[in-house]
């Protein structure tokens, strides 16, 4: 991190890309870079009531349909360099893959004293009623607010933990929610937060590691599903870890005697699997059923109440620290930043 003095209240927005600096082409939406002049001009009127704030652009901006593991790095990476020289920070990010970065951040950045918030917009700054200016305006105050020390995703009036959320909705304005913790916070007239909720600050301890796309794959159990088909995606090349996502409260065809041993073969040669409930609310209880705790005794890890976005980033993230299968299972079953109740 580089040394240098708090601008008080003074708060850095980077720019990656995404719906809210994009403008029309022939072949639809894309992203366009010169989004801090129209920015400024669209504020003007109130950026004498507003904190203060320097904007950076990621180059080549992002379509966050196209967000690779590989590109979180370099989202952290102002962040790591110019942490004491700002109060606060915004990510400005396309809200497909948004809460997969909220999630990865949230891992890279443990430790944070300051606020790191994401936001971004279903209809683009430049067009009619769009909602990037509330979501902007919120996310400027939020980001000065010295009370907030973690990765935030703030949509809609909504402060909501970053590795707690999910995009709920493709096209409302109030796209994103958190189905297993309650909002950290609301922004309507009065801006009410929820401080009995918020993480403490912390000793920042952050890492930015290069993070192997093919790492990491989602399994989708579904009714027919073959070890054939099992067995094709844990067999790819580069694999280590594989998020399976499970009926209920983490439940699968466990009679099936080809698609359980397949598991274990790749359980057996170090792939990690974390089963993970297909609920959009809810945990995994490995002993509820019996078909769950066969995949527990075959050495499955519950993923208790993870999101998809949170397991997935906080495996990707394990597995990128090189550490060993036994301490990647056990910092599964922990919560590392607020993520999950402890398995």
């Amino acid at each position: 991190m580089r040394s240098g003095r708090v601008q008080a209240d003074k708060v850095l927005i980077i720019h990656t890309g995404g719906t809210i600096g994009m403008l029309p082409t022939e072949q639809g939406l894309a992203p366009a870079a010169g989004f801090e002049q129209l920015l400024r001009q669209r504020l003007a009127e109130r950026l004498d009531t507003l904190p203060a704030f320097d904007l950076i652009e990621l180059e080549p901006l992002i379509d966050s349909a196209e967000l690779s593991p590989s590109q979180w790095s370099s989202i952290a990476a102002p962040i790591i360099d110019r942490y004491e020289d700002y109060a606060g920070f915004i990510i400005l990010h396309g809200t497909d893959t948004l809460a997969y970065t909220a999630s990865a951040l949230s891992f890279m950045l443990q430790g944070l004293t300051k606020p790191v918030i994401l936001t971004g917009s279903q209809i683009p700054l430049a067009e009619h009623r769009s909602d990037a200016d509330s979501n902007l305006l919120g996310a400027l105050e939020l980001a000065a607010r010295p009370e907030i020390s973690e990765v935030c995703i703030y949509f809609n009036g909504r402060l909501l933990r970053g590795n707690r959320s999910v995009k709920v909705d493709a096209s409302a304005l109030a796209a994103f929610d958190s189905p297993n913790l309650a909002r950290l916070g609301e922004v309507g007239i009065e801006v009410s937060l929820r401080s009995d909720l918020m993480l403490a600050p912390g000793m920042p301890a952050f890492s930015s590691p290069d993070f192997d796309p093919a790492a990491v794959a989602v399994l989708r159990i579904f009714p027919g599903i073959s070890a054939t088909l099992l067995q094709a995606v844990l067999s790819q090349p580069g694999l280590r870890g594989v998020i399976l996502q499970s009926y209920g409260v983490g439940n699968a065809p466990t009679s099936d005697a080809a698609l359980m041993e397949t598991l274990e073969s790749a359980i057996a040669r170090g792939v990690t699997i974390v089963n993970l409930t297909q609920c959009s609310r809810g945990a995994v209880a490995s002993d509820t059923y019996a078909t769950g705790a066969a995949l527990s005794r075959i050495g499955v890890i519950s993923g208790a109440d993870l999101t998809l976005e949170a397991a997935f980033a906080k495996l990707h993230w394990l597995l990128a620290q090189n550490l060993s299968a036994e301490d990647v299972a056990a910092k599964l079953r922990q919560s590392l930043c607020g993520e999950q109740l402890a398995s």
